[in-house]
């Protein structure tokens, strides 16, 4: 499967001059994946935006509660919005402002949401301290784990088969999924809340990131099949602040690796992760940064702040390229999906 990022949808030129005009046209639209890109806000509101222009061309209203976290279905067919104490799934596709489904069985803040890579079922971390697996193609929750504190963050191994949270007193905690249990306890740092965690599309890394400012990066030993075999390869002084959010670059970045650390202190930094040394500084926030997202080639940035934007960012030069400006209050949390959808067997 050959992904395609938005800057290339930006940038393509069709070499194919012996098309049709209306053919080149058929040949664009349907060669090129659509660009889905989100965002939610303190000012209870979901936008979609125009990655190119910058343009707002959505907005869902959602009165019950803030929007903790966004995330979008592999198939770019539905939007996750985690609010409190519920998530709501919205058609990407459509103009209605209702949900076409809501998952309810969390009774506090929702700070987690994602998929499985086939888009089969979702899981959800909650201040509740609880996770989740819901089976989307069946009504309620299918499995709970307790964590015996606030999650903040949970992210799906690349095997599909295991969760890793991290929850407000500085526990992570491995859930392997066929076994039904937590596999695997780790304590960074005693009560210091574990605030984002990102594995490595590959499964090589594990780094967890703090309300110190520090990450903590594992190596996973080679050869193993489960999250349990942690080495510890690196502990990283990112920020005076807090984390907010960390993020390992994606498969198609290679064969460059980075991290990239959003913070309170208004910037984000990314690193190479060969050596975990500073590559770039993204200044251009006024206030936290709260959320980031790489496009699916690790060439660009998306993030979301205080500051009530979001912004575009190159990561080849460190600058800013497009702001959206539309929400009124604290923007928390963005989405982006712009690569092909899964092959569908």
């Amino acid at each position: 499967m050959r992904l395609v990022s938005f800057p290339t949808l930006f940038r393509i030129q069709l070499d194919k001059c012996w098309l049709k005009e209306e053919e080149k046209e058929l040949y664009c639209r349907m060669s090129q994946p659509t660009v889905i890109l989100a965002t939610a806000s303190y000012d209870h509101s979901i936008r979609f935006w125009e990655a190119k222009s910058g343009r707002c061309y959505r907005t869902i209203q959602y009165p019950d509660s803030q929007v903790n976290r966004l995330e979008i279905t592999p198939d770019k067919r539905y939007l996750a919005a985690a609010g409190n104490p519920h998530i709501r799934l919205f058609d990407v596709n459509s103009n209605s402002p209702q949900p076409v489904m809501s998952y309810d069985s969390h009774t506090n803040n929702v700070m987690a949401v994602g998929f499985q890579c086939d888009g089969n079922w979702m899981y959800s971390g909650s201040e509740d301290g609880t996770v989740k697996i819901w089976d989307l193609r069946a009504p309620g929750c299918q499995r709970e784990y307790e964590s015996r504190a606030a999650v903040n963050t949970v992210v799906l191994h690349p095997n599909q088969t295991e969760l890793i949270s991290g929850d407000q007193n500085g526990n992570i905690r491995v859930w392997d999924l066929t076994a039904n249990s937590c596999s695997c306890e780790l304590v960074p740092e005693v009560d210091t809340a574990v605030r984002s965690l990102t594995v490595m599309w590959d499964g090589s890394l594990v780094v967890a990131a703090n309300n110190h400012g520090t990450c903590y990066v594992w190596r996973l030993l080679r050869g193993t099949q489960t999250m349990t075999n942690f080495e510890p390869l690196h502990k990283l002084q990112a920020h005076k602040g807090y984390i907010l959010k960390c993020l390992l670059s994606p498969e198609f970045c290679e064969p460059h690796r980075y991290l990239a650390t959003a913070s309170s202190d208004h910037t984000v930094k990314i690193w190479n992760v060969d050596g975990f040394t500073l590559e770039k500084t993204l200044i251009g926030h006024q206030r936290w940064v709260w959320d980031c997202v790489f496009s699916v080639d690790g060439a660009y940035l998306i993030t979301a702040s205080s500051d009530t934007t979001a912004r575009l960012w190159s990561m080849s030069t460190g600058e800013d390229i497009k702001v959206y400006q539309g929400h009124h209050k604290a923007t928390i949390c963005c989405a982006l999906h712009d690569g092909a959808e899964p092959a569908t067997s």
